[in-house]
Parts: structure tokens; C-alpha cells; sequence
């Protein structure tokens, strides 16, 4: 893979383009992380007001039923859109643990084994999240533990 950088006045915006004879899986891990970082903030709802939320304010993002929430420090945002949504936009940072959560890796202060190969998360507001044995593995790929053994 080539990557040419061109410094011009003439350019008002970032502009990103990308040449390739076919599309391929490497192709769409680019565009999608490309996709990822282009976003510092997202929209969540808190009775009838819209807020911005920073991306690194963000501690989880769960569902309940049909709706999805955002857990900052603060308050719990409700969002508009579907949790794979959520997680497409916010893979830079957040990583899914169970079926209906996403965690932001950067807020993650520990993890304690539980009961039937259970993980728990403890997040630095000291909430705690479960972490579900079918998406362990892809949680300690994410983080860098256990590489290089049979984790």
C-alpha cells in the first residue's frame, strides 16, 4: 500500500481518496476506521433537549428494548440510533461486551473474573459492566491481554 500526503492552500477541507484495483476487506477496515475517527462528538437526547456529546465523555452505550443509551458521568442520553449503529460510528473506542453494550476502552479501571467464565468490568466512575464469554476473546484481543497465549 502507497500513501502520498499533498500539502496544498487550495484544499479548504481534508479531502481522503483512495485508488485501488478492487475492493477488498484491508479497503474497507480503512474506510470504516477512516469513518470512525472523523467523529469527536454524537447526538444524544435527554428529555427535550439535544446535547452534543464528546466521544470521550462517553463511558458505555447500552440498549434496553428497542432504545439506546449513553452512559456519561452525568446523566444517561438517550440516541436515535440502532446499538450497530452506535458501535460502526464509535469502533475506534468502544468495544462490545455482551449483546446490548459497548464500553469505551480508555474508561476501563479494572476487570475481576466472575462466576461461569464471566468478566466484570469496573469503569472509573466505579460502574460496572458484564462481559459475556462469546465476546471475551474480541475484549482482551482489544485490550492486549493474553497475546500469545491460548486466552
Amino acid at each position: 500500500m502507497q500513501i502520498k500526503l499533498i500539502i496544498d492552500e487550495k484544499y479548504v477541507e481534508t479531502e481522503v481518496l483512495i485508488h485501488a484495483n478492487e475492493y477488498s476487506g484491508q479497503i474497507e477496515q480503512l474506510m470504516k476506521y477512516l469513518k470512525a475517527t472523523s467523529t469527536d462528538v454524537i447526538d444524544g437526547y435527554l428529555q427535550k433537549e439535544i446535547f452534543m456529546l464528546k466521544i470521550v465523555d462517553i463511558y458505555f452505550v447500552f440498549s434496553e428494548g428497542a432504545k439506546v443509551y449513553f452512559q456519561t458521568e452525568e446523566n444517561e442520553y438517550e440516541s436515535k440510533r440502532k446499538l450497530y449503529e452506535v458501535e460502526e460510528l464509535l469502533e475506534k473506542d468502544f468495544v462490545r461486551v455482551n449483546k446490548s453494550t459497548l464500553v469505551n476502552v480508555t474508561k476501563i479501571s479494572s476487570m475481576k473474573v466472575e462466576r461461569m467464565g464471566m468478566m466484570q468490568l469496573v469503569m472509573n466512575n466505579e460502574t460496572t459492566v458484564l462481559v459475556s464469554r462469546s465476546y471475551l476473546k474480541g475484549l482482551k484481543k482489544r485490550l492486549g491481554i493474553g497475546i500469545g497465549r491460548d486466552t
